[in-house]
């Protein structure tokens, strides 16, 4: 709503519909379809080309999800619909396990009638700390930042970390996971779905055509899929870490592009 009373605003001001000015709008004034999902989408994109370059076989691998908003949610959701058994979820007020796996759909029901994950009747009950600490195979969290640091880091047992949140990880957390072999796909790559769905619907403003959310689904995965391979190639190549290589790789497109447009830029 404060998008569309942004480019409402700024229209007023210049004559004209200006729907590209911002993005994140409701669709009925120039949003796009697939956008509330897109940056989960993103963070599982990216933990199965994790998988996939890894060699692990993501139907048997079992996964906890710090966070159950929209990122941790829908990230839940398709995670369990490629095959991996996610065995654990939390949002603000608890966290709740179950190491036969959860029944995602039976989860979003309960959310969906009581709001929050506490008293869902199918799972052992844990903190949020706990569940950075469970025994599983893959990490995602998906809630604020800071939350894996120097004192619980070494107690992470999963072999792969996809931050589906804004600086989960700090920088003595990163080096404590690069000493015990844990692979961290970060921020800035795994959630990277979200303003990728941005520059969509940028596009679509530009182009004053909607896309199907097929065609929005489509392109996020199949650009996120070559910049995970692009970041792991670099990562490989330097011999540095795949966050590392993320930011190489940015701020080197970003001082060539401006070295490209010449002096006055």
């Amino acid at each position: 709503q404060v998008m569309a009373w942004i480019m409402d605003t700024y229209s007023a001001q210049k004559g004209y519909p200006v729907p590209g000015i911002v993005t994140g709008k409701p669709l009925e004034i120039g949003g796009s379809l697939g956008r509330k999902e897109a940056t989960g989408r993103g963070v599982i994109t990216c933990m199965l080309e994790a998988c996939r370059e890894t060699q692990r076989d993501v139907t048997r691998q079992s996964v906890a999800i710090q966070g159950y908003g929209n990122v941790g949610s829908v990230s839940a959701r398709l995670a369990a619909r490629a095959g991996a058994k996610v065995v654990a979820v939390s949002d603000a007020h608890t966290g709740i396990f179950n190491p036969n796996g959860l029944s995602i759909p039976d989860v979003e029901r309960w959310v969906s009638e009581h709001r929050w994950l506490d008293g869902y009747p199918e799972a052992d009950t844990v903190t949020n700390e706990e569940l950075l600490e469970l025994p599983v195979d893959i990490l995602i969290p998906a809630a604020v930042e800071n939350q894996l640091r120097a004192d619980n880091a070494g107690s992470v047992k999963a072999r792969l970390v996809v931050e589906g949140a804004n600086g989960p990880t700090t920088m003595e957390a990163d080096v404590i996971f690069a000493s015990n072999g844990v692979m961290v796909v970060p921020d800035i790559l795994a959630n990277a779905g979200g303003v990728t769905a941005s520059y969509f619907e940028w596009l679509q403003s530009r182009q004053q055509y909607l896309w199907s959310e097929d065609q929005v689904n489509d392109q996020l995965v199949r650009l996120m899929k070559e910049a995970y391979v692009a970041v792991s190639a670099l990562a490989r190549d330097r011999n540095v870490s795949l966050r590392m290589a993320a930011l190489f790789l940015g701020i080197g497109r970003v001082a060539e592009a401006k070295r490209r447009r010449g002096m006055f830029p």
